[in-house]
């Protein structure tokens, strides 16, 4: 099956946004939810912190399933704060063609 990440990360956000209605002893991302942002946000850090590991010295497959893990928990955690998929897509095409260095210093929160 040769999916783009795009398609990919649609069919996670649907995923997740349609799991988030289950009975948090049936779902564990309703259970995250149900914990909140703060809990999310736990959660999306460990895994950031296991994907940038794997990047430092796993191999291909652990960085990609650290990779997978770390997009779920996003999407978990967009969901909780009530940022849609659509909202990120706005700011990454703004960004598109913008020099990352010209991009970072024009930011007024950073």
């Amino acid at each position: 099956m040769s999916e783009t990440l795009g398609h990919a990360l649609d069919q996670l956000l649907a995923d997740v946004a349609e799991k988030a209605k289950a009975d948090p002893s049936q779902s564990y991302t309703a259970k995250l939810l149900q914990g909140g942002p703060v809990l999310c946000g736990k959660k999306l850090g460990e895994e950031g912190v296991e994907a940038a590991l794997a990047i430092a010295g796993g191999t291909a497959d652990e960085i990609a399933k650290e990779a997978a893990d770390l997009l779920y928990h996003l999407g978990v955690g967009l969901l909780a704060r009530g940022v849609s998929g659509a909202d990120v897509a706005a700011v990454l095409e703004a960004r598109r063609g913008t020099s990352g260095l010209v991009e970072k210093a024009g930011r007024t929160n950073s």
